[in-house]
């Protein structure tokens, strides 16, 4: 696992460079596992930035910098401990970013003393998270934007 990543909160003017991740990310990685159609309406969700400029007041919002200073990966999850990110970008998959955003989200969790994180988990997620030891609770169909789309509903109790 490399560690030439650094942690920090995420700010406003990340806004742009965090949907673009996003939105590649799911355009590339997640076609793995969904149809084009299903991949294209998920990317759509991220074309609202005041939804992201609102999660990034209202979560725990951090993000994944590389040595260059760009974005690689990005995590939030809400006081109520429902996860609701967990992004690495397309060209930075496999190199431990999502393990060390999970741990600073659990770590940040505990803290907060958050005792149970739930999320819902898309198919490409579901080993990450299972080898996390997140607990599948339901298979489920969540509305992207205008398609459903087949996730887990998934959930981690804390020390």
């Amino acid at each position: 696992m490399k560690t030439d990543f650094r942690i920090r909160v995420a700010q406003q003017s990340d806004v742009i460079e965090l949907k673009n991740l996003f939105q590649n990310t799911v355009l590339t990685i997640n076609r793995r596992n969904y149809s084009q159609a299903e991949v294209e309406d998920w990317a759509s969700c991220g074309d609202n930035l005041s939804e992201i400029e609102d999660m990034i007041k209202t979560h725990y919002f951090i993000v994944a910098i590389n040595q260059q200073s760009e974005i690689v990966g990005f995590s939030s999850i809400t006081l109520q401990g429902y996860l609701h990110s967990m992004f690495v970008h397309k060209d930075f998959q496999g190199e431990g970013i999502a393990s060390i955003l999970l741990e600073e989200i659990e770590r940040y969790a505990n803290t907060a003393r958050i005792m149970r994180i739930t999320s819902e988990v898309s198919l490409t997620a579901r080993p990450f998270f299972e080898k996390k030891g997140y607990i599948v609770e339901e298979e489920q169909k969540r509305k992207a934007n205008q398609l459903s789309l087949t996730n887990f509903r998934m959930a981690k109790k804390l020390d």
